[in-house]
């Protein structure tokens, strides 16, 4: 069973984003974001890839996130949740130390 509501909110609270800031860059209502993670819709591929690339994340990134920790096959399935927490504040440019955002900018390559 893959978790996609989870994931989203997983990725929006290490973003500081809101539903509707997902929603405006990923090309959807608010309201469908909403019913994402309240688990009443389970988004098309088409639908998670719009998602991953405006969060500017990998596809497979956010689908390792809304997987289930039965569903992982390891020894550690928090480990696993761990870690891809990590590589989204990593991806998304948050700073653990600080807790601070690097300038968007820098977060795109354009040095």
């Amino acid at each position: 069973m893959v978790n996609y509501g989870k994931a989203l909110r997983i990725v929006r609270a290490l973003a500081d984003l809101q539903q509707k800031d997902v929603a405006r860059l990923a090309g959807l209502g608010p309201s469908y974001i909403s019913l994402i993670e309240k688990g009443s819709r389970k988004p098309s591929l088409g639908t998670v890839e719009r998602i991953s690339k405006a969060l500017g994340i990998p596809n497979d990134l956010l689908i390792l996130l809304a997987s289930e920790p039965k569903d992982l096959k390891t020894r550690d399935p928090r480990a696993l949740q761990q870690a891809a927490e990590y590589l989204v504040r990593l991806l998304i440019g948050i700073d653990r130390r600080t807790k601070a955002r690097r300038p968007r900018e820098n977060r795109k390559g354009n040095r």
